[in-house]
C-alpha cells in the first residue's frame, strides 16, 4: 500500500529529527525527578533567621522618618544583625534606616553582608570571596544590581547573593542549581533566556514528537489489520 510506505518512511525520519531531543527531555526529566526542588532551591544551604523584635523606647517615631525622608511610599521594620531598622520606600529607591538614630545605614558595606551571609549560611564551606556585582549574572536573572555576592569554598560552589539596600538573601547558587538551570535549557529549548516555556522551537518539536506517536501508532494497527486479513 502506497499510503503505508510514505508513513513508515515519515515515521523514520521523523524518529531521526526528534529522537535526540526526545532523549535530553528525558534527561532533563529525570534529573528533576531525582532532585528534591528544596535542594535545588538551596534551603539547605542557607537560611532567613528569625529575629523577634524588641521594642525600643528611643526608637523615632514614623512621623520623624516621614519628615527627614520625604517621598515615602511605605514603611516596615524589621531586625538586622540584633538591630531595629526601618526599611523605607521612595519611589523606585528602597533603603535602611537605623530606627533609633534615623540615621541611613544602606548600602550595606562588605563587613555588613559578611556578617549576613554568617547567620545564614549553614554549609559545611568557609568564605573565599565577596564580590560587588554590578552586572547581574545569568544565574541571577532578572533581580536588580547592584548585589553583594558572598562565595563559599566548598564542592558545590555556592553562592550567596545579598541586596545592598535591603540586607535580604535574594539567591542562593550552587552546582545543583546551575546543573539543573543547564537541563532546564535543553528541557524547555529556549537557548538565550532559559524561561520562555512557550517559544516557537518548544512547540515546533512537540508537533513533531506527536505526529510521530500518531505515524506510529498508524503503522502498528495497519499491522494488526494487514494480519487479520492474511
Amino acid at each position: 500500500m502506497q499510503l503505508a510506505f510514505w508513513v513508515r518512511r515519515a515515521h523514520k525520519w521523523i524518529g531521526l529529527v526528534i529522537g535526540v531531543q526526545a532523549l535530553l527531555w528525558m534527561i532533563s526529566g529525570l534529573y528533576m525527578v531525582v532532585v528534591p526542588l528544596e535542594v535545588i532551591h538551596g534551603d539547605h544551604l542557607a537560611h532567613v533567621p528569625t529575629e523577634r523584635l524588641n521594642p525600643s523606647a528611643t526608637r523615632i517615631t514614623q512621623a520623624r522618618l516621614h519628615e527627614t525622608y520625604p517621598g515615602i511610599n511605605s514603611v516596615s521594620m524589621k531586625s538586622l544583625l540584633g538591630k531595629e531598622v526601618y526599611e523605607i520606600k521612595q519611589g523606585q529607591q528602597t533603603s535602611l534606616v537605623d530606627a533609633t538614630s534615623g540615621k541611613k545605614i544602606s548600602p550595606l558595606d562588605r563587613d555588613q553582608i559578611v556578617a549576613l551571609a554568617d547567620a545564614a549560611y549553614v554549609g559545611e564551606g568557609s568564605i573565599k570571596g565577596v564580590e560587588w556585582v554590578t552586572k547581574a549574572p545569568k544565574e541571577v536573572g532578572s533581580r536588580p544590581v547592584p548585589l553583594w555576592a558572598v562565595h563559599y569554598d566548598e564542592p558545590g560552589e555556592t553562592t550567596l547573593y545579598f541586596s545592598p539596600h535591603t540586607g535580604d538573601l535574594v539567591a542562593r547558587r550552587h552546582e545543583l542549581w546551575r546543573w539543573f538551570d543547564f537541563l532546564w535549557m535543553f528541557h524547555i529549548m529556549d537557548y538565550e533566556e532559559r524561561e520562555n516555556v512557550n517559544n516557537t522551537l518548544l512547540r515546533t518539536a512537540s508537533i513533531t514528537g506527536l505526529l510521530f506517536a500518531l505515524s506510529g501508532a498508524w503503522l502498528l494497527f495497519y499491522s494488526f489489520n494487514r494480519k487479520k486479513q492474511a
